[in-house]
């Protein structure tokens, strides 16, 4: 019997039922119920049949089904603002805590407030390591921090991750996410605020303040333009002695031991973050809208090195001491800029921001009572079904109506048990390895492409900084937001995005075998390594045999025989004359040969007399030995011009390629990811992950990418105790060692990506794949209750 009420509130629709017999009531309330929300089922009119007998129309078929989606959509979004309207505030939905509670609060318990939010502080957490990355030499000035130093700091948060991750992420799952990423995100407030106290505790330094006038520094002029000559010599050839020499000690161990600690913990709040914070977003959501508003959040935290960079670059311009005056400018070798601004800046931005995360409510309102209201539905069908039910009719049941087991409380036994359904999950593991293998290929261009760009095709510094910060960042972010859009509107299947990231995985294959062989010939052979070795080489003398270079850094000259040296003193170059536009050359130069005065060229105007001598800063020296020195070859700082544009701008075009497209494959292989664990297990998986990505490439694929680095270094530097930093690296074997091994790696990812497409082909990533079955539970008991009336 049809009740007057509909026990899930669903209108006065699902009372306008057609009257007959009890089998034909039943029948055409339970198709009203289950499949169309009130709407009676008509299966010709869902063949697409139109009265009369015509042929069916598949134009007529899928508007039909249209219609009945949204119908279905609308009456579902009532029930649920009915609900909402009537249903007291629970606890687990209430918004905020102690005296921040109340209507005002409540308003923002939605999942448009929580993805802004959300993505905001991911942006503010990216830029702090950004912000490291671009204060990271002043740090190492002002401590005396070496560079093999400073790479075991950096690695302190995946140590932890790799730690901690999987436990953690397992624990607060279970518990009120939200406060656990509050907790995450004091945990990197704590990390700005160690990184910054070794300024408080150790203060700028006495060579920093001895350059003010609060403690006696006088400004001069000639100070300076002696600290600027000090710093050029140690590029020249010194016959007599007082070149270069190496850095003997090292800094107070005090601050570096601080800034490893404060990495380890942020490892343990990025960790929090990353693997709560998505899986309470998927949570709460409607499965269709997850990829749009995934995409948005990707997109906030990608904005995040950008202005972390920028922010490094302003407080570099101020003082170390801002309160103080400097008697010297930022043009200074001496200046330290206040490298510990920032991390105040950025911890009071994530501490404001932590909080207000931190009150959002265990789940959010909408979402319970979706599920309140799916719930109802499931019990309102199985009670009309239960009479006319068959074997196929409760195997499909059974795919989609199983309660929901209690879920366990959390204990180590349980972990365990958690940990072996993730390690026999298939998919899971198929998806997890590829995204390994992707992480280890993608490594040396998230290091080191800036480096690869100078190399290849003799591109500036900052060229090659605004090319993978700003134009690389924009076709990551059309790629990401792109991806998200398609996914929510068109509502691919599971197998369908798993072959998205296989042909995503080729593609960037390759690409990066084209990398390979878009070399640039000029620069192969445009360098000269006259590296002279009084140990190797006796008394033999060469060019540059009495220069004292073994400690002078990498700054490589154009020679006017348009060959590239090191450095001006492994050229021979002797004396360095600066204009009054700042332009330098480097003249009597022993390794150039010499070209007769006058013989110029467009690339390379040699030095004259008359250059000298209008130089007011210029030394007094006889007009004889002027002209010797001037005979002597000549040179230019910076690397030699070579053409390399073409290939440059191929690179670039081919780079953007696979920003873009490998950017599209993120929301599809998160998706993947968290659907094909059961919804108890996917804070853990994640979790779980993180911790296996850490351990099998975050931490050892640097590593890995350094040693290979190593291979095809031409000329090492030197310190005081063994051989130092590479200076420069022959180009054509790095291009072949670094993309093809790359490309190895990227190439198992997408094998594994092969086997989470084989096995997610029964994978459900949205509500309508679950309701597609719903419409074979009711065709199948229609074709039951037919075949009944048959034999009466």
């Amino acid at each position: 019997m049809v009740q007057s009420e509909s026990p899930n509130g669903l209108g006065p629709e699902e009372q306008d039922v057609e009257t007959g017999s009890p089998e034909t009531r039943e029948e055409s309330d339970v198709e009203s119920r289950l499949l169309d929300n009130g709407k009676p089922y008509d299966k010709e009119k869902e063949a697409g049949i139109k009265p009369g007998g015509e042929e069916p129309t598949p134009k007529g078929a899928k508007s039909k089904k249209k219609k009945q989606k949204s119908e279905q959509d609308r009456l579902m979004t009532a029930e649920i603002n009915r609900l909402l309207e009537e249903s007291p505030l629970e606890r687990n939905v209430t918004c905020g805590f102690w005296i921040f509670k109340g209507k005002f609060f409540q308003r923002f318990a939605n999942q448009t407030a929580y993805v802004l939010l959300y993505g905001i502080v991911g942006c503010i957490f990216s830029m702090t390591y950004a912000y490291f990355n671009g204060t990271i030499t002043t740090i190492e000035k002002r401590f005396k921090i070496p560079s093999k130093n400073t790479g075991i700091i950096s690695v302190g948060n995946d140590i932890s991750q790799t730690l901690v991750s999987a436990v953690l992420a397992y624990y607060a799952g279970k518990g009120h996410r939200p406060r656990w990423i509050g907790f995450g995100l004091l945990t990197i407030v704590l990390f700005c605020v160690l990184t910054t106290a070794p300024h408080f505790l150790y203060g700028p330094g006495e060579d920093a303040l001895a350059l003010t006038s609060e403690f006696g520094g006088v400004p001069d002029e000639n100070a300076t333009m002696e600290a600027i000559e000090e710093q050029r010599s140690k590029t020249l050839c010194r016959l007599n002695g007082g070149g270069a020499e190496c850095e003997v000690g090292e800094g107070n161990f005090a601050p570096q031991l601080l800034l490893f600690v404060a990495q380890f913990i942020s490892g343990i709040g990025g960790s929090l973050y990353y693997t709560l914070g998505v899986s309470y977003m998927d949570d709460n959501t409607k499965k269709s809208k997850t990829p749009a508003l995934l995409s948005l959040s990707y997109f906030l935290r990608m904005l995040g090195p950008a202005i972390g960079y920028a922010l490094a670059s302003f407080c570099l311009r101020l003082y170390i001491a801002p309160q103080m005056h400097p008697v010297i400018n930022n043009k200074d070798p001496r200046w330290l800029g206040a490298w510990w601004l920032g991390w105040l800046v950025m911890g009071g931005l994530l501490s404001f921001s932590g909080v207000f995360l931190s009150m959002f409510p265990k789940d959010l309102p909408r979402a319970v009572a979706r599920r309140k209201v799916e719930e109802n539905r499931r019990r309102e069908k199985e009670r009309l079904t239960v009479k006319s039910a068959e074997n196929e009719k409760e195997r499909l049941t059974a795919e989609l109506d199983q309660k929901a087991p209690v879920e366990a409380k959390a204990s180590f036994q349980d972990m365990l048990k958690t940990f072996r359904r993730l390690i026999t999950n298939k998919t899971y593991m198929c998806n997890t390895l590829s995204s390994i293998f992707y992480l280890v290929g993608y490594t040396p261009y998230w290091i080191f492409t800036p480096k690869y760009i100078e190399v290849q095709y003799r591109q500036s510094a900052a060229t090659s900084s605004m090319v993978t910060g700003t134009v690389a960042l924009a076709f990551s972010a059309v790629g990401v937001l792109l991806s998200g859009f398609i996914i929510s509107r068109y509502k691919p299947r599971a197998r369908y995005m798993a072959a998205w990231n296989v042909i995503v995985g080729f593609l960037t294959v390759a690409g990066i075998l084209a990398y390979a062989f878009i070399g640039c010939p000029g620069n192969e052979s445009s360098v000269i390594v006259n590296i002279h070795d009084s140990s190797l080489a006796g008394n033999t003398t060469t060019c540059n045999s009495a220069c004292s270079c073994d400690y002078v850094r990498y700054s490589p000259v154009c020679g006017e025989n348009n060959m590239t040296y090191i450095s001006a003193c492994h050229a021979g170059c002797k004396s360095l004359h600066v204009n009054s536009e700042g332009k330098k050359v480097f003249y009597d130069c022993s390794c150039i040969p010499g070209i007769e005065s006058g013989n110029s060229t467009g690339q390379f105007k040699r030095l004259t007399s008359f250059d000298l001598n209008s130089d007011d800063f210029s030394q007094d020296t006889s007009r004889l030995s002027q002209l010797e020195s001037l005979a002597n070859g000549q040179a230019m700082p910076g690397a030699c011009p070579v053409n390399c544009w073409t290939q440059f701008v191929a690179f670039l075009a081919v780079m953007c390629c696979l920003k873009f497209v490998g950017a599209s494959g993120r929301a599809s292989n998160f998706l993947v990811s968290v659907r094909c664990v059961p919804e108890k297990d996917k804070t853990a998986a994640m979790g779980f992950g993180m911790t296996l990505c850490s351990m099998l490439a975050f931490i050892p694929s640097p590593i890995f990418f350094g040693w290979v680095f190593d291979r095809v270094c031409l000329v090492w530097g030197k310190t005081c105790t063994n051989k130092g930093n590479c200076w420069l690296y022959d180009p054509l074997s790095m291009r072949y060692s670094l993309n093809f091994t790359a490309a190895v790696f990227i190439a198992i990812g997408a094998i594994f990506d092969l086997g989470v497409w084989y096995y997610a082909k029964d994978l459900k990533i949205f509500d309508e794949d679950v309701k597609e079955v719903e419409m074979k539970i009711v065709q199948h008991e229609e074709e039951a209750n037919n075949e009944k009336n048959t034999e009466i």
